[in-house]
């Protein structure tokens, strides 16, 4: 039987898994009770076909659904819901804009390549400060083992190939770059070339992550995969529980349940 490519997401509570077609999300609510619930997409980006713009479509239709998700499942808690979350994501946009307008930390003169690579590393902070709560992890990790041992047909571990976090590696230095180009330009145009330029390097890191998943072997491939590895490794995750991973399960279950139906009605 031909296996289905799948995605997730984890949440505070939960973990929500999408596939070409459908999606579906369970929960644990803090009286205990598991609840599930299941759609199709609306927006299908893998008919988008086109180097560096199937990128981008793709992370815009991972997060598409999650205002359906908020309505029919309400008891979802979101990763960055949490108000320290918010204040840190505050605290580093602040930042992100001081290290823009200095060329200067310390006695140390940065260059613009340098500037923009550690505002983008100041960036990560909120999302850092959300995976390291310990639900949240150990559902992460719930939601690599349950994904990861449906494709392999064996019990794997909490660290995924395809997980975002090897993303981040080269987005940094595709935005870094890219901010850097958009900073020559005319200020009049500038708004319209940030927007070209954070779509570009979104599509850049994310055909730089597909050849890394289709050559893991190579040394390039593993040398970019190594911090997203780490990532997952010491901080994104956590050994998830017997209840995390049936949470995990009961969202892939109704998630390739749908996908299963879409295929027997397509023949």
């Amino acid at each position: 039987m031909k296996k289905v490519r799948l995605g997730g997401m984890a949440l505070a509570n939960g973990v929500l898994v999408h596939g070409p077609t459908s999606w579906a999300c369970a929960v644990r609510t803090p009286e205990g009770e598991l609840k599930v619930v299941s759609a199709r997409k609306r927006l299908l980006a893998p008919r988008i076909q086109q180097p560096f713009l199937r990128g981008p479509l793709r992370l815009a239709e991972a997060f598409a659904f999650i205002p359906e998700l908020r309505r029919r499942l309400p008891e979802a808690r979101l990763p960055f819901e949490r108000p320290a979350v918010l204040a840190s994501a505050i605290v580093s946009a602040v930042t992100v804009g001081a290290l823009r307008r200095s060329d200067r930390m310390g006695s140390y003169r940065l260059g613009e390549l340098a500037r923009e690579l550690l505002a983008g590393t100041v960036s990560l902070t909120p999302a850092l400060l959300a995976l390291r709560r310990g639900e949240l992890a150990a559902y992460h990790g719930a939601e690599h083992v349950s994904i990861g041992s449906y494709e392999h047909g064996e019990r794997r571990s909490k660290e995924h190939e395809r997980c975002g976090s090897h993303l981040i590696g080269p987005l940094l230095a595709a935005s870094a770059l890219g901010n850097v180009l958009v900073a020559r330009v005319p200020r009049s145009a500038r708004g319209p070339a940030w927007i070209a330029g954070s779509i570009g390097a979104v599509g850049a890191a994310v055909e730089v992550f597909g050849w890394m998943t289709r050559h893991p072997g190579h040394p390039l491939a593993k040398a970019l995969a190594r911090p997203g590895h780490e990532l997952q490794h010491r901080i994104a995750t956590a050994e998830p529980s017997a209840a995390q991973l049936e949470v995990a399960e009961a969202a892939l279950a109704a998630c390739l349940e749908l996908e299963d139906d879409g295929d027997r009605a397509a023949t």
